[in-house]
């Protein structure tokens, strides 16, 4: 009899109980839920990443197919590039320092290029290029 009692003891025992099945459950879901929210980041901040080196890649592009100082004049230059809309201008510059001397034949003109992809992100340069003096 003894052993009836016994083992109809750990029948009753064995396994978990509702609870113990639901508090696992929820840990499970709360990782997950975790984990989802993680990858979520990571996705939109790649997406971003790659939207960037796309506008970069525009905007060096377009700087390296600069005309040449000779043909560069003032004014504004637009286009499209790998679906990206760009423009170019070219104004003299007025920095805080003094005028170039008279006797040089160099003028520093400033070019700012602005390029933007579909989704409306945007990226600048801008730099200093010395020009020939028009006679």
């Amino acid at each position: 009899m003894c052993r009836i009692a016994r083992s109809d003891i750990r029948a009753r025992t064995a396994g978990f109980t509702i609870i113990e099945v639901l508090v696992a459950i929820a840990v499970v879901a709360i990782s997950l839920t975790a984990i989802g929210a993680l990858i979520g980041v990571t996705t939109r901040g790649v997406r971003s990443l790659e939207q960037h080196v796309a506008l970069v890649e525009a905007a060096r592009t377009v700087a390296a197919s600069l005309p040449p100082r000779a043909k560069l004049a003032s004014g504004e230059i637009t286009g499209d590039l790998y679906g990206n809309r760009w423009r170019m201008d070219v104004a003299p510059f007025f920095g805080s320092a003094s005028a170039p001397a008279a006797d040089s034949p160099w003028v520093p003109e400033t070019i700012s290029i602005r390029v933007q992809s579909p989704s409306g992100g945007t990226i600048g340069l801008e730099t200093v290029r010395l020009q020939r003096k028009r006679q």
